[in-house]
């Protein structure tokens, strides 16, 4: 079938899950290893963290930069507008008051300082989180009341799940912080994930024809939306990163990742499960 080969039949539902499940295994020892050491299972951002951010305009490298700051928290330097940006951790008032002499005098053309305090950090991290719970949630109860059936309704949610989880591992491992547009991404992918995980499960339990048959061709129509949906992801990120768009940037990387774990996931994970299913006589 064109580039792909979607040949289900010659593998059983052990070989086709095992792949993606030892990497989702991999994905919450990562996820629980910074939640242990850090609070969080993906590092967060300024706006979860709370600190103090810079735009200065300079032409200096970044290691330069972290010369300049090697008494103060320094979290991350991005492009900028007109320069870079400085993001700082939350520190107390003294530090604040000698980083602020510091900027003055390296940068003189710089930006206000601008703040988010650490307990309002706190308060959007805990709305993140109950956010992200809560759609997972809604969307298990809308998936079960869908096929009302248990176990191809686990597959999908089971499907979702491990798409955050390596998604937000990925993150971990990349570099990619917690923000309010990669949480939006997060959310994104949820619903992306149920819409490709229902169309397998649809096409499989509810229509009618040989069970490898029904499989291939759920493929072959999920494979062109994701393919579609890959290259607009695509499309966005190179523009994002050439303007220096940050959270355009950032909602594209994560939506790439995500996208690559749900085809592992909805093509490996729910087909071997729902394949292991019709085998032991459910469904039609």
């Amino acid at each position: 079938m064109g580039l792909i080969n979607y040949n289900i039949e010659k593998y059983s539902p052990k070989q086709l899950v095992i792949l993606p499940l030892v990497l989702l295994v991999i994905s919450l020892a990562i996820l629980g290893f910074n939640l242990v050491t850090t609070g969080m299972p993906v590092t967060p951002g300024m706006e979860y963290a709370g600190g103090y951010s810079y735009s200065v305009t300079t032409s200096q490298t970044d290691d330069q930069i972290h010369a300049v700051f090697t008494e103060y928290p320094l979290v991350s330097i991005k492009e900028g507008i007109n320069g870079k940006l400085l993001q700082f951790g939350p520190m107390e008032q003294a530090k604040l008051d000698a980083l602020q002499v510091v900027v003055e005098k390296n940068y003189p053309q710089h930006e206000s300082m601008a703040s988010i305090d650490p307990t309002f950090g706190k308060s959007n991290q805990s709305m993140a989180v109950l956010a992200l719970i809560l759609s997972f949630i809604g969307m298990s109860i809308v998936v079960f009341i869908s096929f009302r059936t248990f176990i191809p309704s686990c597959a999908v949610v089971l499907s979702a799940f491990a798409d955050i989880a390596m998604t937000a591992a990925a993150m971990s491992v990349l570099g990619l912080t917690l923000t309010l547009g990669t949480t939006a991404a997060l959310l994104m992918l949820i619903g992306y994930s149920v819409d490709s995980d229902i169309l397998l499960t649809t096409r499989v339990l509810k229509r009618q024809g040989k069970l490898n048959e029904k499989l291939t061709g759920a493929f072959r129509t999920g494979i062109i939306m994701t393919s579609t949906t890959f290259a607009a992801a695509v499309a966005m990120f190179i523009v994002s990163w050439l303007g220096g768009v940050e959270i355009l940037w950032e909602i594209s990387a994560v939506l790439l990742i995500g996208l690559v774990a749900d085809v592992l996931n909805t093509w490996l994970t729910n087909a071997g499960i729902l394949k292991w299913y019709v085998l032991k006589g459910g469904g039609k």
